[in-house]
Order: structure tokens, then sequence, then C-alpha cells
């Protein structure tokens, strides 16, 4: 099957989906909306999980496990939080099936009705909650900081391998605190995570924000978030953290003996991140040609390919290799050495540059005789040759040069895709003809807010938390307006 992608110019959906499935990430299961992680792509999400995973327990956290059903009733105990999620919640109503007395196969036992409907999770604050409740009984339970590693289900009808998909991977962090200061520090706290991953580890820039109150999480009094933008120009929200106040834990009677020997309701926090990362990272970097991965998070960060035309020439060469790739994992290199000879080696260039391996080198006979070597470059498609015998420190350096190129690319692409507007008129323009992130005053309100929606499908990413005070009239409606907030259209 032919790997040549559909130019982004051309299509960037089809691109997008073909390069997915493609570069072996992902793809469309048997069961309607749900996808298959193919091991390439698992390999991504488990560096990406392995170094938030690093980062949450450096900050105290730990991680535990909830079930993955959860009491009907618990949903409605918090109103706000049930109406955000009730559309997308599947449920569970019976426990058993029978064989059809046609013989026709299985059908659900009519006799095996729940006496409370179950709801597959599609966010774990109810029961955690009603979990906490046994947990905490004083002060000094607190804080109480766990994270969860998990799937979630929510219902779409339209999806989209990572991006939107019924079933997903995430981690979703679930705090208590004794006070609210606490809660909010935690907050930010988390959202400084987040954004610290994404840029030093993805190489995407973020913003830092609070979303508008009509964006907010279900049940959330302040909603933090980090916003992309990718290549097209739509922005993407690459997590969030929120805090909850006191919400649930009224809603689950969680209370604690203060020092003072007075019962109060805990302050609470919960954040989290998806396997939507893994669509912020494809759609960031990569080209025409394929994915394009910063070298902290490739699975393979160096490929070796031998040029040979017998199995002498492959052997000698092997000798060599097999050298470079022990210093390279000693300095912890991710190395593979691809000596298969049921693959060409131009097959097996295009194969790599499709999956974005960072750096490729060729080694063939001559290369074996002179002490070089070929190195080829994913991210600016550069070739050198270059001593065997500097091979080590050149790989070193080349990665880390990859991984700021690639960050200062894409800071560049969203500096310049920022854009001040004073007027309706200027700001439809920006968004039909260059796209990006769009300033602009906004009267505060939810009902000038979802007509910017209706009108232009432009949303507010987010209120950045850098924002400078500025007095100024919403673009729509010329009412007072105190800062700009960016808006986008968005994944």
């Amino acid at each position: 099957m032919s790997k040549k992608l559909t130019k982004r110019e051309d299509g960037y959906s089809k691109w997008y989906n073909e390069l997915v499935v493609k570069a072996d990430l992902a793809e469309n299961s048997g069961v309607r909306g749900c996808m298959v992680i193919k091991p390439y792509g698992y390999a991504i999400w488990e560096k990406m999980q392995a170094e938030l995973d690093r980062k949450f327990k450096e900050t105290g956290h730990e991680n535990a496990y909830f079930p993955l059903f959860i009491p009907k009733s618990f949903l409605s105990k918090e109103a706000a939080h049930v109406d955000g999620f009730a559309k997308e919640c599947a449920v569970v109503t019976h426990y058993r099936l029978k064989n059809a007395e046609d013989g026709s196969g299985v059908v659900v036992d009519p006799d095996a009705k729940l006496e409370e409907e179950l709801i597959v999770r599609p966010t774990s604050e109810t029961i955690i909650w009603d979990t906490y409740r046994r947990w905490i009984e004083s002060y000094r339970d607190l804080p109480l900081k766990i994270n969860q590693w998990a799937n979630v289900v929510r219902w779409e009808m339209r999806t989209r391998l990572f991006l939107r998909t019924a079933e997903f991977l995430w981690q979703e962090g679930h705090t208590a605190h004794e006070t609210k200061n606490e809660a909010l520090e935690e907050a930010e706290l988390m959202l400084n995570v987040y954004a610290e991953f994404a840029e030093e580890h993805m190489a995407m820039p973020v913003i830092k924000g609070l979303k508008t109150e009509s964006e907010r999480f279900a049940g959330a009094e302040e909603t933090y978030c980090i916003e992309g933008l990718m290549q097209d120009g739509k922005a993407l929200q690459a997590g969030t953290s929120h805090f909850l106040g006191q919400n649930f834990a009224k809603a689950f009677d969680v209370k604690f003996t203060s020092k003072e020997g007075k019962r109060e309701y805990v302050w609470a926090t919960s954040w989290g991140v998806s396997t939507r990362l893994m669509g912020a990272l494809i759609m960031t970097h990569s080209d025409d040609l394929g994915l394009v991965l910063p070298p902290k998070l490739a699975p393979i960060q160096v490929v070796i390919i031998p040029i040979h035309r017998n199995d002498e020439q492959l052997d000698a060469i092997s000798v060599k290799v097999n050298e470079i790739v022990k210093e390279l994992r000693k300095k912890g290199v991710s190395v593979k050495y691809d000596n298969r000879t049921t693959y060409k080696p131009g097959w097996k260039f295009a194969e790599y540059e499709l999956k974005g391996v960072p750096l490729r080198i060729a080694m063939g006979p001559r290369d074996l005789e002179n002490g070089t070597l070929e190195i080829a470059r994913r991210d600016t498609l550069e070739k050198k040759n270059i001593s065997q015998d500097t091979i080590v420190s050149y790989v070193e350096k080349t990665l880390e040069e990859i991984q700021n190129n690639l960050y200062n690319k894409a800071l560049d692409y969203r500096e310049t895709h920022i854009t001040e507007v004073n007027t309706f008129e200027e700001f439809k323009d920006v968004l039909n003809n260059k796209a990006g992130f769009v300033s602009a005053h906004w009267d505060g309100t939810t009902a000038t807010e979802d007509k910017i929606k209706d009108l232009t499908k432009a949303t507010i990413r987010c209120i950045p938390l850098n924002n400078k005070i500025e007095e100024g009239k919403c673009i729509f409606t010329g009412e007072k307006s105190v800062q700009r907030v960016l808006f986008a259209k968005a994944y």
C-alpha cells in the first residue's frame, strides 16, 4: 500500500486521518467510535505518561484506582455536574445475557435488570468523593492528593482518532484541602505542570488561561486551561485544571475536624490530560512527509540503516554499528538498528521518515572504510557526513537542537497568528482568511459569547492569565470591556 499522504493544504483533516493510520499510531476498531492504539502510538503515550507521572509524584501526588462504574444516584448529587455530562453517558441497565429461544444468538435477559443503573465513568469526581468521605476525618488527613490513570467514556456521535473518541485514556487528579487558598494553589500548580510538560517535552507552546463561565468544567467554580495552536490555525485545549470549591464536598458530605475542633467541608480540585495530547503532538509539528516527533517523546530517537549488497558487507557493517548502538544507549539514547534484509534501504528511509524518527543514520561499505556515516535530521531534512568517532556527541547535541528547533518553529507560528482586532468585521476577516487566535474585547456576558459562536463558530478559548488590564469596547455589542480575550475556532 502506498504511504503517500494527502498534502495539508489539500485537506488538513484528511491529511491528519491518513497520517494517524499510515504511521501506525491508531486505527478505528470494531466498536463504533472507539479506537485501537497501536504499539508505536502507545509507545509515544507511554513516554508522555512516564514523564507526567514523574512530575505528579514530585509534587506530592500518589496513584490509585477507582471503579469504572458509577451508580446513577451519585451523578444526581451534584446538579451542575450531572447536567454537564448527562448527554454523554453510557448506561449499564442489565447484568446478564441468555441464549435466544430461536437460536439466533444471545439477548439481554429481561429478568436481569439492575436495581440501579450504572454509568460508565465519563469522569470520576462522584465515585472518588464518595470514597473520600470515608478517608477524610480530620485536618491530619489533608491534603489528600490522588491521581488515577484510567479510561473514560463520553458518548460521541462524530469521532476522530485521538481528538474525539467515545472511549479515551487519561489521567485525572483529585485533591482535597483544608482551605480555599490551598486548593487554588493546587489548581494553578497543576496547570503549570501541564504547561511545562507541553513546552519542554511536546515542544508545543501553550497559553495559560481561565475559561469563561460557559466553558467551565461542570461543577467547577474556576477552570484553568492550556491552549495550543495547530498548524491549520485552529486551537486545541491540551489540559485543564479545576478549582471545585466545596461543591463536591457538600454533595457527598466530606467534612474534616479542623485544628480548632470545628467540622468543616474540604476544598477540592480536579485536573486532567488525555490521549488528545497525541493529536496535539501530531498537528503541531508534522509535515506532508509524515510525523515529526520531538526527541523527548520519540520511541526511537535514532535509527541506523545499513547499505549493503551482500551478507559479508552487512556483517562487517553490523560489527561497527553494534559498537555505536552500545555507546549511544549508554548515554540514554533510544536507538534502533534496522538490519532486516526483507526491505530495501529506500523503503526503510521512507518508513522512518513517515514515523518521525528524529535522526536517521546510513552506513555503507565506503563509510566503513572511511570511518564516516551519513546522518539526516527529520525536522529540517538536512543530511551530512560525519566521522564515526564523533557520532555520540553529535547525536546528543543534535537531538537537543531538534527539540529546541521544533519548539521555536511552533512558537513563531503561534506568535504570528495572534491578531488583535477592534471591530466585528475585522474579527470575521481574520477568522476566515488568516485563522489562529483573535485577541478581542468582550463584554463579559454569556449571551454575547454564544451569539459570536453561532455566527462564526469561534469560541473564547481562554482569558490569558498574564492579560493586561486594558479598557475597550466589546467587538460585538460595543459595551465596556476591561481586557481582551482569545477567540479561535477549535477542535
